[in-house]
């Protein structure tokens, strides 16, 4: 029975109250994680939240201070060799040389990774086929677009075939193209049996890839479930506004405050914002509750684009879980080697 049989029951990762101290910040204050084989699991914090101490110490390249963490069945401290024999590590900036082609790219990490000059060759084109690289594998990568940087990137990570991929930020600077390209990726790699631990900013992204999803601020897990799970925690409807002209939105926040009974939050967009519904309106109160912000508003003279009710989206809830929008930073620390944590 081979090794991997052997562990094929324990999860591809838990830890148990992870605690990791840089001086007098606490990092990592007590988190509980686990997440099954073959999934893909989002793990999601605004920056400076305590994300990357937490990939660092799954993949064995910082001790925690305190808990007990295993992956693949292997204790991080005592059997880190083990688990960096079956992890592989995709940062968010692409570890390739620009001067060398896509095909050598891939070859030389092969032979790295020991493989024989005839098996690498083989892994290296079979690779290339898979990610749709092959026109472009005799160019040096410093012309490849963000796309294409991208997906060889990801198919370095795999010249060994991982049980384990952390995943970091995979579509930073794409285009939605690209960004489709790599979710399609991600999802062929799941399916074959690698587990993959993704972080991005990106919340649709792991609304469409993660089955379930951890959220970690200010060093604690403060909510772990399903996309649905989550948004439903932070209230079953929301009510959106587009204004005609922005500099009335804090005028339209602070009559929604009053209006309605849930949080409103302002979007991205200038001229948009929305109100978190603590309960899912049946459909009397959906005309009811429309009519009454709607009123008021146009009392008060603010003018309404648009107007509709639906279901709160993963950005929402992340907002309402942490206080952040995703790309903003909590109370970040820095540890000693320069990292956010």
């Amino acid at each position: 029975m081979s090794k991997k049989s052997l562990d094929g029951d324990h999860p591809a990762i838990e830890a148990h109250g992870l605690v990791k101290v840089y001086g007098k910040n606490r990092a990592l204050d007590g988190i509980d994680l686990t997440v099954r084989r073959g999934q893909v699991f989002g793990f999601l914090g605004p920056n400076g939240a305590g994300k990357t101490t937490t990939i660092r110490i799954l993949a064995t390249l910082t001790r925690p201070d305190g808990g007990t963490t295993r992956v693949l069945g292997h204790d991080v401290l005592t059997e880190a060799d083990a688990i960096r024999a079956r992890v592989a590590v995709t940062g968010q900036f692409a570890s390739l040389d620009e001067d060398l082609t896509g095909y050598e790219n891939l070859l030389i990490l092969g032979r790295l990774h020991g493989l024989s000059r005839a098996a690498g060759r083989q892994r290296a084109n079979d690779l290339l086929v898979a990610f749709d690289l092959t026109r472009s594998a005799g160019r040096p990568v410093g012309g490849y677009s963000g796309g294409m940087r991208r997906r060889l990137d990801i198919a370095a990570s795999l010249i060994v075939t991982p049980d384990l991929l952390f995943l970091d930020e995979p579509t930073t600077g794409l285009d939605p193209r690209s960004r489709n390209q790599v979710w399609e990726l991600v999802r062929r790699i799941a399916a074959a049996g690698t587990t993959v631990l993704l972080t991005t900013q990106y919340l649709e992204e792991a609304d469409q890839l993660a089955e379930q999803i951890a959220v970690i601020d200010n060093g604690r897990i403060v909510a772990e479930g399903t996309s649905a799970q989550l948004k439903s925690r932070v209230g079953s409807g929301t009510l959106h506004l587009r204004l005609l002209d922005g500099e009335q939105r804090p005028q339209a926040l602070q009559i929604l405050a009053g209006a309605l009974e849930g949080t409103v939050q302002l979007a991205a967009d200038p001229l948009a914002l929305s109100v978190l519904l603590a309960t899912r309106p049946d459909a009397t109160d959906v005309g009811r509750l429309v009519g009454r912000a709607a009123t008021r508003l146009a009392d008060a003279g603010v003018g309404i684009a648009d107007l509709s009710l639906g279901r709160p989206s993963l950005d929402e809830a992340f907002l309402a879980l942490t206080g952040h929008q995703a790309g903003q930073a909590g109370q970040a620390t820095i540890d000693h080697e320069g990292l956010s944590v």
